[in-house]
Formats: C-alpha cells, sequence, structure tokens
C-alpha cells in the first residue's frame, strides 16, 4: 500500500518524551509526526515535577502553559527515611522555586498541543500496528478511530515508554537493575475541610517504600513500592488488601484518616524500575524518555529526564539531518553520563535508610555496585 504521509521523523509515543522531541525537530522546520495511542483522560502514575524543572520547561516554551495550566504548586518533600520522624524538604530554598504536582492528562495534552503550534502533525489515539524498516525508510500502518493510514518516515525515535517497543524489536536490549514495582490508586477527600497541604509525603517500611500526593482533582494518589518478589499481587490489587497493607504505615494513614480520604478506584500496579537500553541509537531510530532510562520513583525525576532526553533526541537528530556526523553518538554518550549520574544518587538516598538493611529489599540496595 503506498504510503498516504511522508515525514522526516515519526515519533511513536505522545507523552513528555515524545512531544519534546516534536517539538524540537518541528521548530527545526522537519515534518514531524507524534502519534499518541494514549485516550485523552487516562490516568497516569507519574504526577510530580521537581523545582528543577523549570529552566527545562522554559527552554522548551512550555513554562506558561504549565504555570497557567491549573496544577498544583508543590511546596516540600516530607520523609519518614533513615528515621521514623518526619523531615521536611522545602523548595522555598530552591533557586527555581516551588514544584508541582501535576493534572498528568492536561499536562501531556499541553505539551502534544505546543508540538502541533510548533508545526508537528499529531495524531491522538492512533496505534502503530505494523512497523517494517525498509530500503527508503521505515514504513507504519497507523490505526485511528478504525480507519488505517500509512506513513513513510526517514528515521524513527521511541518513546513508547518502559516497553522500548521500537528499539527492542531492532535489536536493543532493556537492562534491568532491580524488579521494582508500584501498587497505586486514587483517593478522594471527605466531607470535611478541603486539605491543602501541597507537599509529598514518603515512609519506608520493611519491605520497601509509601509515598502520596495531592493533585489537581482534589484526590490523592497513594503509592507502594516494593520488588515484584516480594509483593502479594492478589492481596495489593484488591482494596481491601491495599487498605489493609495501608494500614501498617504510621504516617500515611494518619494523614488520610484526618482528612477522611477514601479509596475511589481498584488499585492497579506498574513496572517502577531502574532500567537502561544498551544502546539509545540504532540504524534508522533512537530511543527517549521511559523508552531510553527508566528512574526509580524515588528520584522524581521522572518527568524531567523525559522531557529532557526528548528534547536533546530532537535536537541531536535535527543537527544529524543537517550534516553533523557525530551528533547521534554524542547524544547517546550524554544519556550514558546521565544514567551514571542517576545510579549515584540513587544508591546514595537508598543508602540513608539503614533500619531494615537486613530485610530483602533494602539489603538488595545496600549492596556495592
Amino acid at each position: 500500500m503506498r504510503a498516504e504521509l511522508n515525514a522526516h521523523v515519526g515519533i511513536v509515543g505522545g507523552g513528555p518524551a515524545g512531544a519534546a522531541a516534536a517539538l524540537a525537530l518541528a521548530r527545526e522546520g522537519l515534518r514531524v509526526l507524534l502519534l499518541d495511542a494514549g485516550k485523552p483522560n487516562d490516568f497516569k502514575l507519574g504526577e510530580g515535577l521537581p523545582p528543577g524543572a523549570r529552566p527545562l520547561l522554559r527552554d522548551l516554551g512550555v513554562l506558561e502553559h504549565v504555570l497557567n495550566g491549573g496544577h498544583l504548586p508543590s511546596y516540600a518533600n516530607v520523609s519518614a527515611w533513615g528515621s521514623p520522624n518526619l523531615h521536611s524538604t522545602d523548595f522555598i530554598f530552591h533557586l527555581s522555586g516551588h514544584g508541582w504536582h501535576l493534572d498528568r492528562a492536561r499536562f501531556d495534552a499541553s505539551l502534544r498541543q505546543a508540538a502541533t503550534s510548533a508545526g508537528a502533525e499529531v495524531r491522538q489515539e492512533a496505534a502503530v500496528t505494523r512497523v517494517e524498516q525498509e530500503a527508503d525508510g521505515w514504513h507504519l500502518s497507523i490505526e485511528s478511530g478504525g480507519n488505517v493510514s500509512e506513513v513513510r518516515c526517514d528515521w524513527l525515535i521511541d518513546a513508547t515508554g518502559r516497553r522500548a517497543a521500537i528499539a527492542r524489536r531492532y535489536g536493543a536490549i532493556r537492562q534491568h537493575a532491580d524488579a521494582l514495582v508500584a501498587f497505586f490508586a486514587r483517593f478522594r477527600p471527605g466531607a470535611r475541610a478541603a486539605e491543602r497541604d501541597g507537599r509529598t509525603l514518603v515512609e519506608a517500611t520493611p519491605d520497601g517504600w509509601w509515598y502520596t500526593a495531592r493533585i489537581p482533582s482534589g484526590e490523592r494518589v497513594v503509592a507502594y513500592l516494593t520488588d515484584a518478589d516480594l509483593a502479594d499481587r492478589a492481596r495489593l490489587l484488591s482494596p481491601e488488601g491495599f487498605m489493609s497493607a495501608l494500614g501498617e504505615t504510621v504516617h500515611l494513614q494518619t494523614v488520610l484518616s484526618e482528612h477522611g480520604y477514601a479509596l475511589h478506584d481498584r488499585p492497579r500496579g506498574a513496572d517502577a524500575g531502574s532500567a537502561r537500553l544498551d544502546r539509545f541509537v540504532g540504524s534508522g531510530w533512537l530511543a527517549a524518555g521511559d523508552a531510553a532510562l527508566s528512574f526509580d520513583p524515588l528520584s522524581s525525576q521522572g518527568i524531567t529526564t523525559a522531557l529532557y532526553t526528548g528534547m536533546k533526541a530532537g535536537q541531536a537528530l535535527a543537527a544529524c539531518l543537517a550534516g553533523d556526523r557525530d551528533a547521534l553518538e554524542g547524544y547517546a554518550g550524554h544519556l550514558a553520563t546521565v544514567h551514571e549520574a542517576y545510579w549515584k544518587n540513587r544508591s546514595s538516598s537508598y543508602g540513608d535508610e539503614r533500619r531494615w538493611v537486613n530485610r530483602p529489599f533494602w539489603a538488595r540496595r545496600h549492596r556495592p555496585e
């Protein structure tokens, strides 16, 4: 079948990484097609953006979108980590000011809108059903609204998240550093006075750790992080079992109880482990965001890194297409440096919690790397 559209670059995945890449490429005058398979109001775990993201948002030209997007300011992290007592890290002392608790659907949509305004073509609820690399480039079949279209593009950017669907199909290997998983649910407040706490609360426990944060809907997200082999999945994916496990916390259950929060939806699970591809660039493709590097939620750097690597992927590919032979190698080397810095910070953060060093979850994170 003849391709209905030709593009310089096709981007598979319409999250922060894909949208940032589309923005960077479209601003260089390239024809870009951004394909987002998700539904507009899908709930996604990953709702925090730290203060350090502000300069990056400014570089992408979307800071005003975020400031006016109805997201909640995040003023501090408070944690029971390394001690049963709560300790606060206040963002008031950060040079960039406060962070945000995001409405992820609205945030992602604003990034895609910015990519559209820059000249990229964005297709929503567009599932890629076939990917083939041929002599004249990539050929994709795209299903949207019951219709199938064909696209040809010179390059592909894999922004498919932790699946890394394109990169893995074409030879890249996903290297997992751990088997961290997240079990999460949303809680609705009761009829008491509205809560105004804009902090993220983290609490370490013998077999993992919990966190909760308010989101713009007025709900709280509550998540439990542990290793897959230590998790009783049937228990944690049931409302009764999740609430029972939550009852083993001290600080989280206090916050939820004080404001009359009640479980709103059935708990869900997701991969949350640290992983990377063995190579970030291949023949005709490169990876960005979680497809390239997946970070532990403890780092609070997932969305920031997705935006950053997406922007850098777009810039590197634009430079390559303009004749810079070293641009893609430089991009790959830069991601390796980012991963090395992340790993040092991860080791340091887990090293601060020593109360349960003989329990499997913590013992694994205290081993010399």
